[in-house]
């Protein structure tokens, strides 16, 4: 366990919220053709509930403990620092527990309301059972969450992500080969099946808090724990403390909320704006499935970088943000913006070439998604960006920056979707693309905000940054222009799914040389001009 930079820890925390995203793709191919489409309606009851649980039980903490601890450890207040800690392990345990037994004691009144009056189909007693097993991992989460939040704001940022990928790693082998076992095999009955997969979350989660746990005692020394306390934080009182972690927790929460709403203006308009245009319910609802849920789940695959790198920057922003070192600020936040456009932008445009192939590949011919799937990618890269630039005026106590970009992008949505939806058909293009576009208007929104007001009140320039938009979209292009020139030898439609799997590799592969020796050539990362650079650039970055 050693303390990790900038750019390596978010190179860490990158590859590890990729595995979990591919592990969490992967698995579902062969759970669902165990348990079938009435165990997997089952097994989502059992997690959407658990999800909002979760969600409330930790309500931000983590991260504001990340902010504290980064904060107080660049002040070198070392003892008050650890009292953060404690008193947020405190409120969480205390938070987990209840919304455990409220989730395991009203987990009969929660299933009568999931079916409602509707026959047939899973039982009422085997909702309510799933939903009391998995209720047993808010007893871990939470405290888990906190062990890697502090392990994060003290820049150890390997054995914090390590451990997801182990909480993930043991989930999946038990939902996968327990469901098996217990339905295959032993011939239990659908709902006990389900029933172990979802306790999968339970020991997955133990395995990791028991890693993380252990790590944290091996290396105690590294925490400063035998620290005398110094006259400056004698004045912090454990009321002062409670009130900082809310005042950092609350925001996290209201962002959380304002991002959700995205989905909630495509809940109440989507379907509705569709079949009043014309379009039949079942095509409405299939858009609207495919939207939110299922090329939401392909997209994570772009998405998982800006949420490797939001983890890396609170550890490496706050620290030079209270020792008001805004030059340190700005060369962050700068490289922040070009790792996403290094990396982003070609996966973005890859993905959208391959949505044919990428689409039939995870899911089958499906004519609408895969249309859809050409365009929401570009969700992917907004989302990104818009993602790590509200982090970044968190990070800096900008909440009201934060929470009022959201809330605008957030109407500009709102007004957009409807009126697109009825717009587009006039000039010749369906309307079910109208959602999709409207959100990524509102992102731009949100972002062309944040870089202002960054720019204003921190004089934040962002001259390199538009230096290496300006090179990655040339080699972008190039890219592009490869890969229709392959499309003349290998063709990317009317694939079985095996084959455009095979595709989905062949391209990448080509893409990706094609685009990386641009990389080199137009010397898109600073210091690197050729493959030896990139090694020593690496072996640095490791140091």
């Amino acid at each position: 366990m050693k303390k990790n930079g900038f750019l390596e820890g978010a190179f860490i925390a990158t590859v590890s919220v990729i595995a979990c995203k591919l592990l969490g793709l992967i698995y579902v191919i062969p759970f669902y053709s165990i348990i079938g489409e009435q165990g997997g309606a089952l097994y989502s009851y059992a997690y959407s509930i658990y999800s909002i649980f979760l969600s409330l039980a930790t309500v931000g903490i983590p991260t504001a403990i990340s902010k504290i601890v980064s904060e107080y450890n660049a002040l070198d207040f070392q003892v008050i620092k650890q009292k953060a800690y404690k008193i947020g392990s405190k409120i969480l345990i205390s938070i987990g527990i209840l919304f455990f037994l409220a989730l395991f004691l009203f987990a009969p009144q929660i299933a009568q309301m999931i079916k409602g009056s509707a026959d047939g189909g899973n039982s009422i007693e085997s909702v309510t059972l799933v939903i009391r097993v998995i209720a047993t991992a808010i007893l871990i989460v939470p405290s888990l969450s906190i062990k890697r939040g502090y392990l994060q704001g003290h820049n150890f940022m390997s054995v914090p992500q390590f451990s997801a990928v182990i909480e993930q790693l043991v989930r999946v082998i038990i939902v996968v080969v327990g469901s098996y076992v217990a339905y295959k095999i032993f011939h239990l009955s659908l709902d006990q099946t389900v029933g172990i997969a979802v306790f999968g979350a339970t020991v997955g989660a133990l395995c990791s808090y028991v890693f993380v746990d252990l790590k944290i005692k091996k290396h105690k020394g590294e925490f400063h724990l035998d620290a005398n306390i110094k006259e400056e934080e004698k004045k912090f009182t454990n009321k002062i403390i409670i009130k900082k972690i809310v005042y950092y927790a609350l925001p996290l929460v209201l962002i959380d909320l304002a991002k959700s709403l995205y989905d909630v203006v495509d809940l109440f308009t989507v379907v509705r704006c569709l079949t009043d245009i014309g379009y039949d319910t079942q095509i409405a609802e299939n858009v609207f499935g495919n939207i939110t849920t299922w090329a939401s789940k392909l997209n994570m695959i772009i998405i998982s970088i800006s949420i490797g790198l939001t983890a890396s920057l609170i550890p490496n922003i706050m620290p030079s943000f209270v020792k008001k070192d805004f030059k340190d600020v700005e060369n962050k936040v700068n490289k922040s913006l070009q790792l996403l456009i290094i990396l982003v932008i070609p996966m973005t445009v890859g993905l959208s070439f391959l949505a044919y192939p990428v689409w039939n590949a995870f899911y089958g011919y499906n004519e609408i998604g895969i249309n859809l799937f050409y365009v929401y990618p570009f969700i992917a890269l907004t989302t990104c960006f818009q993602g790590v630039l509200v982090e970044i005026s968190q990070i800096m106590n900008n909440t009201k920056l934060s929470f009022g970009s959201l809330f605008i992008g957030i109407f500009v949505k709102l007004i957009f979707n409807i009126i697109l939806m009825y717009f587009l058909p006039n000039i010749g293009i369906e309307s079910y693309y109208g959602p999709i576009i409207s959100s990524i208007l509102a992102q731009i929104t949100t972002i062309i905000i944040v870089l202002i007001s960054l720019n204003r009140k921190y004089k934040i320039n962002y001259r390199e940054t538009l230096k290496t938009l300006y090179k990655t979209s040339i080699a972008v292009v190039i890219m592009f222009i490869g890969l229709v020139l392959l499309k003349l030898v290998i063709p990317i439609t009317n694939l079985n799914r095996l084959l455009s799997v095979l595709v989905c590799v062949i391209y990448a592969l080509f893409g990706f040389i094609i685009y990386g020796l641009l990389v080199l050539k137009f010397k898109i990362i600073p210091n690197v001009s050729k493959i030896k650079d990139l090694k020593n650039a690496y072996k640095e970055m490791r140091k």
